[in-house]
């Protein structure tokens, strides 16, 4: 396994552990973020404030984890499933109720220094919506 690899499973395992410091540990302090459907955030404050949001609203975990790099270690991808549970409305979204949903996802990243320093994100989010709105 390689270094890029072994960094972006440990992004992940902290995820599902829901140790939120130990993922952002391995980001670049100015690392940017990319959210399907949404504006990029820079920095780890604003990654820390997205994680706090999610957090209130969603119940997640990943499953299914592929992880492709390039040969230089400089970029990856990752493909998986996200199986979550809908906990509290998110502003613009339908209400929540506890709703389960399971969705395919990719992101994709760049590494710099041994450090995440992009991660951008896709999830078919009409998909999400008609899961939690049935």
């Amino acid at each position: 396994m390689t270094p890029t690899e072994r960094l972006i499973r440990d992004y992940y395992a902290a995820f599902d552990a829901g140790d939120r410091a130990a993922m952002c540990a391995l980001l670049a302090e100015d690392v940017a973020h990319d959210v399907n459907q949404g504006p990029r955030r820079r920095g780890l404050p604003a990654f820390r404030a997205f994680l706090a949001q999610m957090d209130a609203a969603y119940a997640e975990r990943i499953e299914d984890l592929a992880v492709m790099v390039d040969g230089a270690g400089g970029r990856a991808a990752a493909e998986f499933t996200v199986s979550g549970r809908y906990l509290r409305t998110d502003p613009g979204l339908p209400e929540a109720r506890g709703q389960a949903y399971r969705l395919p996802a990719g992101a994709f990243f760049e590494v710099r220094d041994g450090r995440i320093a992009r991660i951008t994100t896709y999830y078919n989010l009409q998909d999400w919506i008609a899961q939690v709105s049935a």
